[in-house]
């Protein structure tokens, strides 16, 4: 997969102390990766993945970030390259999963431009300059995997500025595919769609809502943080070597 193929890969998920991100980071290690977590208030919650991380016989680490920050860029970066030298003793790490988010509803015609900063500040220029500013670190021949939304396909009401920002994400994905292929890295999209979570205030757990994502999914069920995580660990894998520059959507079919 990368130019250290035989050491154990070092992914590092943001968002990951709850919800997605904590799936994906145990999925991860249950495949054999080594995982560093990140956080913006949830110490505990963070400290508790690193544990069950390494519960299952790989290293973990947790580092505070706030995606929406790009001034703390500079510094969490290199909190990261002091983690890889204490912890791992390397350079660099393998996988990027962006996957840290905030939930933001308001019709179009009452959102206002601290709603629209925060959301794009979070969901794209984060994501943005901190792939940027990780790029370095980034062994050749890894992955990088931004987490979208299904919604970027679809249109529920209310959420403009948030399904807006995940589009561009989407845009961006196939630029870095192109740009990053000389380094062999692989750039994709992974769009989920009704999760339960508590993402968002915990939308996706009101009964009326799930009853209409049901109704209107294929498949008959909700979606669930291990449907996801078994994408994005996919991706990273072996078998998704020659996969770039694409989106694959994890909805159950919703809306098609």
């Amino acid at each position: 997969m990368s130019e250290a193929t035989k050491q154990v890969p070092i992914t590092l998920i943001t968002g990951s102390s709850r919800g997605l991100g904590k799936s994906a980071a145990l999925a991860l290690a249950e495949r054999g990766s080594d995982v560093i977590v990140t956080y913006r208030s949830g110490l505990k919650e963070a400290e508790e993945v690193v544990q069950a991380i390494r519960a299952r016989g790989r290293k973990a680490v947790a580092l505070r970030l706030d995606v929406g920050r790009t001034d703390t860029f500079d510094a969490f970066v290199s909190q990261v390259r002091e983690a890889l030298k204490q912890t791992w003793g390397r350079e660099r790490f393998e996988s990027l999963v962006n996957n840290a988010g905030v939930g933001g509803y308001a019709p179009f015609v009452e959102t206002s431009e601290a709603v629209f900063d925060e959301l794009l500040a979070v969901h794209f220029k984060g994501p943005f300059f901190l792939t940027q500013k990780l790029l370095p670190l980034l062994a050749d021949g890894g992955r990088i995997v931004n987490v979208s939304t299904g919604l970027a396909r679809y249109a529920l009401p209310g959420l403009s500025v948030y399904s807006a920002a995940k589009g561009a994400l989407e845009v961006l994905t196939r630029t870095l595919a192109v740009e990053l292929g000389a380094r062999r890295i692989a750039v994709n999209v992974v769009a989920p769609g009704g999760i339960v979570t508590d993402f968002g205030g915990g939308v996706m757990k009101d009964p009326a809502l799930q009853k209409s994502v049901i109704e209107q999914t294929p498949m008959g069920r909700l979606g669930q943080p291990e449907d996801v995580a078994g994408v994005i660990a996919m991706l990273l894998g072996p078998e998704a070597g020659w996969v770039t520059g694409q989106r694959i959507e994890v909805t159950g079919g919703y809306r098609l």
